[in-house]
């Protein structure tokens, strides 16, 4: 049962509370949201449904297929398994991506070309957008273009995301100039960030790459712009070209160091090769393959990184779990990440290190080396903490 104490000051009952003791109220937190999108015949559904299958086996987590084309998958990671082998909980969750798999695009699919412009307002809501591109010859597969160009491929799907973003400023532009015109607050202040927009826009230049600041990104955040959200390029290579990728891989590379994305090599045959296998023939063959783990976690991991994002876990005796929360979130907006209430009634939080927890093997023992740590309304959350919140109701 949570510990219970009174502030005799205010005479306020406070609670001690583990997010696992509070259970009716703990939501599912995602790590983040990613659609994934490229040409036809690149490969994306086959990665899409390793993705799905690989994690679900590997974290004996259910796989949840909202839709045909939506999977939520847990992230792996290997420090939430170590706590639960410490608290033995009666069960232990960890946090989740969702991913959104729409049909290829072609050029055109803008204006109605193809099948996948239907599908373009399915992740309208992403935090990232997962491109696919074809870096692996076959003869058996056509590619659109007729040849293999990752520079070419990643330009015709820029063109459509520009293109889906401007159909949704010009639906907005002249009503809020409008506005802005007759004085309207709101409007007027809106109005130079719509500006930079439909001009990047219109020269065909995806908003990512048109210098918009942390403010005008909040005055634009309405109409989640496809051309605005964080991309990471996934190389998907033939199996001989692995590790490394490959010539075109390495081209695939350069072009998103350029940009400042991540950029992550996966072969989709062998990610669905290895889900069908047991653990140690998985070891086996990623050993025979110079690889030290599936792609599929490093893609995971390049999408952490790429968004800034951390992990901090709750553990006891009812649950392990962990929690997704951007770089540089504050210890209530951590709490909040829980429930909505942790947050307003935060008191202060009791943090102790993933590594201090494994050495000395329990909180009692982590305390008496003087390592678990008192924090106030303005600690910065780090990867790896193990947190309990103390708030009031």
């Amino acid at each position: 049962m949570p510990a219970i104490f009174s502030d005799i000051r205010s005479m306020k009952i406070r609670r001690v509370l583990c997010p696992c003791d509070f259970f009716g109220i703990v939501r599912l937190i995602m790590g983040f949201k990613c659609g994934i999108v490229g040409l036809p015949n690149v490969g994306k559904s086959t990665i899409f449904n390793a993705i799905a299958k690989a994690h679900a086996a590997a974290s004996n987590y259910p796989f949840c297929t909202i839709e045909p084309n939506v999977g939520m998958v847990p992230v792996p990671d290997s420090r939430l398994w170590d706590l639960s082998k410490l608290y033995n909980p009666q069960k232990t969750t960890p946090t989740t991506v969702e991913f959104y798999d729409i049909a290829g695009l072609v050029a055109g699919a803008s204006k109605g070309e193809g099948l996948g412009n239907q599908f373009l307002g399915h992740i309208k809501e992403v935090e990232a957008i997962l491109h696919v591109v074809r870096c692996f010859e076959d003869p058996n597969i056509v590619h659109v273009s007729g040849n293999i160009d990752p520079d070419r491929d990643i330009d015709v799907i820029d063109t459509e995301l520009c293109l889906k973003d401007l159909d949704t400023i010009n639906a907005r532009y002249d009503k809020t100039e409008k506005l802005a015109k007759t004085g309207d607050k709101e409007a007027k202040e809106k109005m130079p960030a719509y500006e930079k927009a439909k001009k990047a826009l219109e020269a065909g230049t995806p908003l990512r790459r048109a210098g918009f600041t942390e403010e005008e990104k909040k005055l634009v955040k309405d109409m989640a712009f496809l051309t605005l959200k964080t991309v990471l390029y996934c190389a998907n290579v033939a199996e001989k070209d692995l590790p490394g990728g490959g010539p075109f891989a390495d081209l695939l590379r350069q072009r998103a160091a350029k940009e400042g994305a991540e950029a992550v090599v996966i072969s989709g045959k062998v990610e669905s090769e290895l889900i069908d296998l047991s653990e140690e023939d998985q070891k086996v063959f990623l050993k025979d393959l110079n690889l030290e783990e599936p792609g599929l976690n490093s893609l995971i991991r390049a999408g952490y990184t790429a968004l800034q994002l951390i992990t901090y876990f709750t553990a006891g005796e009812k649950e392990v779990r962990a929690w997704t929360v951007r770089k540089g979130s504050k210890a209530p907006q951590a709490a909040g990440v829980i429930h909505s209430d942790f947050e307003r009634g935060f008191i202060r939080a009791e943090v102790m290190r993933y590594e201090d927890l494994l050495k000395y093997g329990s909180q009692l023992a982590v305390k008496e080396k003087g390592l678990l740590r008192i924090e106030g309304k303005d600690y910065e959350v780090r990867d790896g903490d193990v947190m309990l919140f103390r708030f009031s109701v």
